[in-house]
C-alpha cells in the first residue's frame, strides 16, 4: 500500500522590511574610538627655523657641496703655502707688500668653486625637479629663499674666515716681514670672508632668476673676469676712462683692496668700501630674486 506524499509546505511569502537610513558617517576624532591614538610630533605652523634646517640638510647631504668646499679649501690652503714657500726659498724682498696679500691668489681661484655652489644650491633644484617638492613642503617661496640664503652665507662666510685665517697665521711663520696690523688681519680674514660670502650670495640670486646651472655659472665667471679681461685689452686712448673704471671696479681689484694691493695707483675703492658696493649689487639682485619666484610658476 503506497503512502500518500506530503504536499511540500508553502514558503512564507517575503516580508519587505522598512528602509532604514545608514548611519551617519563619524566626524575625525569623535566616536568610540576617538582618543585611542595621538601623534607623537606635535602640530604647530612651520617656521623660518624649519626651513633653515631643512636647507641645511641639502646642502651637508649633497656631494656637489663636498667637492667644491673640498676644491676651494685646497685651493687657499695649497696656493697659500706654495706662494709663501716660493717666496721663502727665493730669499726676494718684498719691499713693503703686505706679507698677508700672498693668499689673494689662492682666494681668487676660490670664488670660483664659492659661485658653483651658490648657483646650484638653487639652480639644481630646478634642474632635477626637486623644487616642486620643495615649494610643496614649504609654500612661503620667499621663506625657502630666506632659508638657502642665509644657510649658504653662514656655511661659505665661516669656512672662508677659517681658511684665510690658518693660511695667513703660516705665511707669516715662514715668512720674515714685517708683523700685520690688526686692520690688516681683520680685512683679509673677516673682510675677505664676508665679501666671498656675499658674492656667493650673489650667484644664489642670479640662479634663482636664470633657473638653469650651467646659464648662471657662466654668467658670474664673466661677471668676476671679464671687466678685468676687457680692461686690458683697452688700448685706444679714447677708452683710457671706461678701462680704467673697469680696473678700479673689477671684482678681483675690489678683493685686492682687503690685502692693500690694488692693481690701480689711485682712486678706486679702499678700506671696506668694495663689501659695501657688493652688498648693494647683491641685495638688488636678491630683490629682483623674490620677485621672480613670487610671480612665476615653478
Amino acid at each position: 500500500m503506497t503512502t500518500p506524499s506530503t504536499p511540500p509546505t508553502p514558503q512564507a511569502p517575503y516580508q519587505q522590511q522598512a528602509y532604514q537610513q545608514p548611519p551617519a558617517p563619524q566626524q575625525f576624532g569623535q566616536g568610540p574610538q576617538a582618543g585611542h591614538y595621538a601623534s607623537p610630533i606635535p602640530v604647530r605652523p612651520a617656521t623660518l627655523g624649519d626651513a633653515i634646517a631643512s636647507e641645511w640638510t641639502k646642502i651637508r647631504s649633497v656631494r656637489s657641496t663636498m667637492w667644491t668646499l673640498g676644491v676651494m679649501i685646497v685651493l687657499l690652503l695649497g696656493i697659500g703655502l706654495l706662494s709663501a714657500v716660493a717666496v721663502s726659498t727665493s730669499d726676494a724682498d718684498l719691499e713693503g707688500t703686505p706679507v698677508l696679500s700672498l693668499g689673494f691668489f689662492g682666494v681668487l681661484l676660490g670664488t670660483i668653486c664659492v659661485i658653483t655652489l651658490g648657483v646650484m644650491t638653487i639652480a639644481s633644484e630646478y634642474g632635477t625637479g626637486m623644487i616642486r617638492t620643495t615649494l610643496t613642503a614649504c609654500p612661503s617661496r620667499a621663506r625657502v629663499l630666506s632659508a638657502k640664503a642665509i644657510v649658504f652665507f653662514l656655511l661659505t662666510f665661516v669656512l672662508t674666515t677659517v681658511m684665510t685665517t690658518i693660511v695667513a697665521l703660516l705665511q707669516t711663520s715662514i715668512l720674515d716681514a714685517a708683523a700685520p696690523s690688526g686692520d690688516e688681519w681683520l680685512r683679509s680674514t673677516v673682510g675677505v670672508g664676508l665679501y666671498i660670502a656675499t658674492l656667493g650670495l650673489l650667484s644664489l640670486a642670479v640662479g634663482a632668476l636664470i633657473r638653469h646651472s650651467a646659464g648662471a655659472i657662466t654668467i658670474m665667471i664673466g661677471v668676476v673676469l671679464l671687466p678685468l679681461v676687457l680692461a686690458i685689452f683697452m688700448f685706444a686712448e679714447s677708452l683710457s676712462s671706461l678701462q680704467e673704471w673697469l680696473l678700479k671696479y673689477s671684482i678681483p681689484n675690489q678683493l685686492s683692496v682687503f690685502y692693500d694691493n690694488s692693481v690701480t695707483s689711485s682712486g678706486g675703492p679702499s678700506g671696506w668700501d668694495p663689501l659695501w658696493i657688493m652688498l648693494g649689487v647683491t641685495a638688488a639682485a636678491l630683490g629682483g630674486a623674490y620677485l621672480a619666484m613670487n610671480n612665476r610658476d615653478v
